[in-house]
């Protein structure tokens, strides 16, 4: 069962009939979703539901066997990967995607100079190096790295490497997240912060959210969609998605008791 959105709420990217094969394999079989501003959404479901399927169909990685995406009721399912970061969709991905080597400060610029399609090592960058120091500076300051913005990413914490994936999305001004197990290995502190980090900004940003830490997705959640073998089970509130006998048996089996 479907929970009710309020109108005033903007449908940010929405998904129809979307599919996507590989061969034989229906990976995503048929998937319709909204996406709301100021909200996050989690998907869940047991390996192989494809959940990491329709980040990278709604990112641009992959493009849909069948099916459009909307963002903002335009269809942008054939424009190019790039095309889609320059429309406001940032991803996070399961492992961390960071430079090592470069100070936090320096990982934030070059997020903003990829999303523009620069360098940031060119002189004829589109910014001065001011203006991609001011926006990599506010991108840190949102995920609480603002004190770590000279260190060397290799020498922060797991958890703050975490953060700093999440404060290169925002450096490139994303109106959409899409996050891909950001709590992925992490112990129960490092993961309060995280959660205590997706609360704060899903008050400004549309969020989708894969994850398998079922207690984070339970408190973070304002829309939660469970999937199995690639197709939409259900979508509603954390309480009518726990209460749907359905997904109890489809995801939980009769031993499991994490709902």
């Amino acid at each position: 069962m479907n929970t009710q959105v309020s109108l005033d709420i903007q449908v940010m990217l929405e998904t129809q009939g979307l599919c996507k094969y590989w061969g034989g394999l229906k990976a995503l079989d048929g998937v319709s979703l909204q996406f709301y501003d100021k909200q996050l959404h989690g998907i869940v479901g047991p390996n192989g539901a494809g959940k990491s399927t329709l980040l990278n169909l709604l990112c641009g990685h992959y493009k849909p066997t069948h099916g459009r995406i909307m963002h903002k009721g335009e269809a942008i399912e054939a424009i190019k990967p790039h095309a889609f970061a320059r429309r406001g969709i940032g991803r996070s991905f399961q492992k961390t995607n960071i430079y090592p080597g470069a100070s936090c400060l320096e990982n934030c610029c070059v997020a903003v100079q990829r999303r523009m399609g620069g360098n940031f090592n060119l002189l004829r960058s589109r910014y001065s190096q001011k203006v991609l120091d001011e926006i990599a500076s506010d991108a840190l300051d949102k995920v609480g790295l603002g004190a770590r913005r000279d260190q060397i990413a290799a020498q922060i914490s797991y958890g703050e490497q975490r953060q700093l994936e999440i404060a290169m999305v925002l450096a490139t001004a994303p109106q959409v997240l899409l996050l891909d197990e950001p709590m992925a290995g992490m112990g129960h502190e490092e993961s309060q912060l995280i959660i205590e980090l997706l609360n704060r900004l899903k008050r400004e940003y549309c969020i989708v959210l894969v994850e398998h830490d079922m207690d984070a997705v339970f408190e973070l959640s304002d829309q939660l969609t469970v999937m199995v073998d690639g197709q939409h089970l259900t979508t509603g509130t954390v309480s009518q998605v726990r209460d749907n006998p359905r997904v109890k048996e489809a995801y939980l089996g009769q031993g499991d008791e994490v709902f």
